[in-house]
């Protein structure tokens, strides 16, 4: 058995897959915030699986970056350079919107008084200036006991150059207090730049006691039921890796759960033959976007936590599959601001109590109850009926906003539809037109509880190719996870001119790298034929301050093949800014991603002679299209729907925990792997 888990903030999904039969099935149950465990336990009863056979295990989950949104992580403090302590509260200058008068400066994680100095001096070449002084870091460590300090963070000046301040400085705390976790700073980034580099060691320790509870715990449950040592943990960079790795360093767990969604998209792009797709989340809480080209998700290392128009966000150097996240799922809630405004989000009604229509005792409007009151969802096939919704508390939650604006419920239901599809739009734009793509260039992936419901409306805005709705799509996130690989990046700063550097430089920073990369494979059980090593450079003209990432030949660096490094990086600097420059090239950063390849599910194809339109046909009812108007619609059960034959629209498509809306200008195909396909008619 592989099995994969996914904690959302409403649901929390399983997928499986029985590599005897093979066999994949799905369970879901309500997220359960008050021990997360709990859920992911629930779903392991409710698919009745034999946990004992389990071989495979891959979990990802919202707990590091809700800590962090919610400041509910550990009480930490932070060590680092004398004349430093100030860094975390200085920043950057660079506000996201430099006229907002609305801007607020982002508070540290560690205050003031939790911050200690102490002697010591390393420069940017790694040379030592002046030696540690240990009575001082012996002094902070004791006022970290008297305070009661939960996680210590130790992030001094150049140590990614030369780590061994640092190392010697954690020696002397674990002597001290070993009781207290520590997070050195090289240990979770060796890239440069102070503020963030002492940020991502800070967001580390303030998470570090949260996770190795979370996952001991959950390793706990699952031993409980029979299950070995085969846990893994989804990580940012869209890859896994053991509980142990995520215990040491849960920064890298950050977007754990959304980023799943994109290796599941990528892959079904390539299953279909199309590159170039984007992908779309839309979950109880949140609506996630990422665009894939060429089969590659975009990954950063410019991440920020939080970040929007009015806060500059925290940054974290952990390597992150490009996310856009905005708060609109279908747990939303609608609401009217002083200045008479209809919103949407970014709060929830999340798994408890819920959306108004769920009858747990939620009142506030949803993007979910407007849908069940436009007549989208039908209220008794809810997660196949095992919660029937009440369309009489969505209206009577809605009614409020009708009254503002003096227009029925009907009406005030599609306006927040056409609210909620607006954000999602501008959401989809920031990863394509914001960043030079063309969206009729890609094709649109959705997924989520929403994803389907949403897509077709989004489609006709955004105007791209088509729509693929895969299999599953409420539980594709969990999905995509059995899609994953061992996945682990290291990252070193060593800036230099292309027309200076020495060949044999770059391939001794790569080749000791690549060493690295090999052992901590090998300690996951990786044999040397399923690694694979990717190498990447960040680059950027003499005198600039922005890098672009530029992928690099495989193989020995040779100095004929430097001029084609530098026509990379002229090419993807062109498609990002619009211009090239005559001047030098530096390279700045090194970036190994190192694989460990793993078996996945290989994807059965239907039987597509069998079956007919008219079985799948469930009866009609009245939906609501948006300036469409309401139409008498079609509704379709999905899984008796025939291979090849192509449906006009206005129709809606049912499924235990999906619906999918097809507009009356649109048709729908279903394929040979069971996708949906919309495209406009």
């Amino acid at each position: 058995m592989r099995v994969a888990s996914d904690i959302g903030g409403t649901f929390t999904d399983l997928v499986y897959l029985d590599e005897g039969t093979g066999e994949v099935g799905v369970a879901k149950a309500s997220t359960t915030p008050a021990d997360f465990a709990e859920g992911v336990i629930e779903t392991l009863r409710k698919a009745r699986l034999k946990v004992p056979d389990t071989e495979f295990f891959v979990h990802g989950s919202t707990i590091i970056i809700n800590a962090l949104t919610e400041r509910k992580g550990a009480k930490t403090a932070l060590i680092t350079t004398k004349g430093f302590r100030d860094v975390l509260e200085i920043g950057r200058a660079n506000r996201p919107d430099i006229y907002n008068m609305y801007y607020t400066k982002p508070k540290p994680f560690v205050p003031r008084y939790l911050r200690f100095e102490v002697a010591e001096r390393v420069n940017y070449k790694g040379q030592e200036l002046e030696p540690l002084h240990e009575e001082d870091v012996r002094q902070a460590v004791e006022r970290c006991r008297a305070e009661g300090v939960q996680a210590i963070a130790v992030c001094f000046l150049h140590s990614y150059a030369n780590p061994s301040h640092e190392v010697q400085c954690g020696e002397i705390i674990n002597q001290i207090a070993p009781d207290i976790p520590v997070t050195l700073s090289h240990q979770v980034t060796q890239e440069w730049r102070e503020y963030e580099r002492t940020n991502t060691a800070v967001v580390n320790s303030y998470v570090l006691p949260i996770a190795r509870y979370y996952l001991d715990k959950l390793e706990q449950d699952l031993a409980g039921l029979g299950m070995g040592k085969v846990y893994h943990v989804m990580q940012s960079n869209g890859g896994n890796a053991t509980f142990e790795k995520g215990k040491q360093a849960p920064v890298n767990l950050v977007e754990s759960g959304p980023v799943a969604g994109v290796i599941g998209a990528a892959v079904i792009g390539e299953l279909i033959g199309e590159p170039n797709v984007i992908s779309l989340d839309i979950g109880g809480t949140t609506a996630k976007t990422s665009l894939v080209e060429n089969g590659t998700p975009k990954i950063t290392t410019e991440y920020k936590i939080e970040y929007r128009r009015n806060f500059a966000g925290y940054p974290i150097l952990a390597p992150t599959v490009d996310i856009v996240e905005i708060g609109a799922g279908g747990g939303s809630i609608a609401w009217v601001d002083k200045a008479g405004a209809l919103r949407v989000g970014p709060v929830s009604a999340g798994a408890d109590p819920g959306p108004a229509c769920y009858g747990w005792g939620g009142t506030q409007p949803t993007v979910t109850d407007a849908n069940v009151v436009a007549g989208r969802i039908n209220p008794n096939y809810f997660l196949g009926g095992e919660i029937p919704l009440d369309v009489e508390k969505a209206r009577r939650a809605l009614q409020p906003i009708a009254d503002a604006f003096g227009i029925s419920t009907e009406q005030a239901a599609m306006g927040v539809i056409r609210l909620a599809d607006a954000n999602m739009v501008n959401a989809l734009k920031l990863v394509s037109v914001r960043r030079g793509y063309d969206p009729r260039d890609f094709v649109l992936i959705a997924f989520g509880g929403g994803g389907a419901m949403h897509a077709a409306a989004l489609m006709r805005e955004l105007r791209v190719k088509k729509v693929i709705i895969p299999t599953q799509p409420a539980v594709f996130s969990a999905w995509g996870m059995l899609m994953t690989d061992l996945r682990q990046d290291y990252i070193r700063t060593f800036i230099a001119r292309t027309d200076q550097i020495r060949p044999e430089a770059l391939n001794a920073i790569f080749g000791e790298m690549e060493a690295q990369a090999a052992q901590d494979l090998a300690a996951q059980h990786v044999t040397p034929a399923n690694m694979v090593f990717q190498r990447f450079a960040d680059m950027r003209y003499l005198g600039q301050e922005h890098t672009v990432k530029v992928p690099l030949p495989p193989g020995m660096i040779t100095a004929d093949k430097l001029p084609e490094i530098n026509e990379r990086f002229h090419q993807l600097h062109e498609h990002a800014y619009t211009f090239r420059l005559e001047s030098p090239v530096e390279l700045v950063n090194y970036h190994l991603t190192a694989l460990g390849r793993v078996k996945k599910p290989a994807l059965k194809r239907l039987d597509g002679r069998s079956g007919n339109a008219e079985d799948a046909l469930k009866g009609e009812r009245r939906v609501n299209f948006d300036e469409l108007g309401f139409h008498q619609s079609r509704i379709y059960e999905r899984d008796r729907l025939p291979v090849g034959v192509t449906l006009p629209g206005p129709l809606v498509i049912e499924e235990p925990a999906s619906t999918t809306v097809v507009f009356p200008d649109q048709r729908v195909t279903k394929d040979e792997y069971g996708f949906l396909h919309i495209e406009m008619a």
